[in-house]
């Protein structure tokens, strides 16, 4: 009984005037108005530290990515990590490298910044 159900709901093979066809249109909707935005926003930045030390931690920052990478984000995106985690609303970035995992993957921008 539940394998048939199951079935029914996956091929959608309710009427439209059921009880069953109002049911999965209302979890759509609540699926696609509840879904939090952040668990769509692949390639963003994820505007956190990774680990510094030494001398260098006052002139470069590495900021982690979050999730796949879609392509470079721009300079405002980056701007704006730096100053959120140094907490500095003055800091202005001078440039940036991606660092890459063995796969290819970007895991991280190396940022060099003016404090």
């Amino acid at each position: 009984m539940l394998l048939r159900v199951l079935k029914r709901v996956v091929f959608w093979s309710y009427g439209r005037t059921s009880w069953q066809w109002d049911v999965l249109c209302v979890l759509i909707l609540a699926f696609i108005f509840l879904t939090p935005k952040s668990w769509f926003e692949w390639g963003k930045l994820a505007c956190s530290p990774a680990h510094q030390n030494g001398l260098e931690a006052a002139q470069k920052l590495l900021i982690r990515t979050a999730g796949a990478n879609s392509g470079q984000p721009d300079a405002q995106d980056i701007e704006r990590c730096a100053r959120k985690i140094t907490e500095q609303p003055g800091l202005r970035v001078k440039s940036w490298r991606e660092l890459k995992s063995t796969d290819g993957r970007t895991v991280a921008y190396e940022v060099d910044i003016e404090p």
